[in-house]
């Protein structure tokens, strides 16, 4: 299969073959730093609105878009080369949960122009910088019952998920996204809706950007949540031709490094991303991670000294200062190679 010309983030490819790209940090645990109260997440527009809104962080980029920009300037001062967009939650299923369903697309429009001012800000024609419309896995899982004694039981399906993700695909493309992120994937049948979303407003649209998917391994096993091995999850997105493949969230990079590795090894002629938590969760933590920028930084050297990764950042728990800390460690190495074939073949 030839694939499509992308329409927007055209010099990645070139770039992720010649250095590792550096993904920015944790948006929530940043937002903790400000401890915003109720009255922050309503602001002046949402004073008498029926639910409590408070660690709706999505809602933020309406309500306080200073804090928002505050922390994507972070990250791109910290020498992030690509940030998410403050979009994880801001589909009408998750929305729906506050009340403010309706308004999805209207949070994914803000939020990326936020992201977008932010990054050309930043970019320089030496070291441009690009913006990742933020694709989250919902609240609801399409392949596991929510009631343990009704296993056939769901609270979402297929036509409901590409509904709310075709949705937010075009807040992210009207906002001036440059490429799409679906990130921390627990449910592959959650992750193809998302997937066929993105393809149907590329056809509709005409615009055809590049794609990074990002599973989570949730246990030991090696397995995300529906129950699939990481090369497993591969076959099943690989139809969606991504220009990266990797894993996020969950253990931390310490336990995320054999998975990294198999990965790389089912998919040698597509990019590897790995943006790890920062270690395992530690309440007492002041950001609920034990894992200092010095841990998580020599852990990601490891990745890129051992030809693991192409796209390197932090997941829950890292801070620009990781983000810091993790371009210094990584800058001096080459980047994976990638074999081209398959998808990346012209076809004969």
């Amino acid at each position: 299969m030839k694939p499509h010309p992308y329409t927007r983030g055209q010099a990645l490819p070139d770039l992720l073959d010649q250095r590792i790209l550096i993904l920015d940090g944790a948006m929530g645990t940043m937002i903790q730093r400000f401890k915003l109260t109720e009255a922050d997440y309503r602001g002046a527009r949402f004073q008498g609105h029926a639910k409590d809104l408070k660690n709706n962080s999505d809602v933020l980029v309406l309500t306080r878009p200073d804090v928002i920009r505050d922390i994507h300037e972070g990250y791109l001062a910290a020498g992030a080369d690509i940030i998410e967009t403050n979009t994880f939650g801001a589909n009408t299923i998750a929305q729906d949960d506050y009340g403010l369903g309706p308004l999805a697309r209207e949070m994914n429009v803000a939020a990326t122009r936020l992201a977008r001012q932010a990054a050309d800000k930043f970019s320089t024609p030496d070291k441009p910088r690009f913006v990742a419309g933020a694709l989250g896995p919902t609240p609801r899982t399409a392949s596991i019952s929510p009631d343990v004694n009704d296993p056939g039981a769901r609270n979402v399906d297929f036509e409901q998920l590409r509904a709310a993700y075709h949705e937010q695909v075009e807040g992210l493309l009207e906002g001036g996204a440059d490429l799409l992120l679906v990130e921390t994937i627990f449910d592959t049948l959650n992750a193809k809706a998302a997937l066929f979303a993105i393809d149907e407003v590329f056809e509709q649209t005409g615009e055809r950007l590049p794609l990074i998917i990002s599973g989570t391994v949730t246990d030991a096993s090696g397995r995300i949540l529906s129950g699939q091995t990481v090369t497993a999850f591969w076959y099943s997105v690989r139809h969606a031709q991504p220009l990266a493949i990797g894993l996020n969230c969950a253990l931390g990079a310490a336990l995320m490094r054999p998975y990294i590795q198999e990965l790389g090894k089912a998919a040698p002629d597509t990019f590897i991303s790995c943006y790890p938590n920062a270690g395992l969760p530690n309440p007492m933590s002041e950001t609920g991670f034990d894992e200092t920028p010095e841990v998580t930084s020599r852990l990601l050297h490891d990745f890129a000294a051992e030809g693991l990764v192409n796209i390197v950042g932090g997941c829950c728990g890292t801070t620009p200062d990781h983000i810091g800390a993790i371009r210094e460690a990584v800058q001096p190495l080459p980047a994976r190679s990638r074999q081209r074939a398959f998808f990346y073949r012209e076809a004969a």
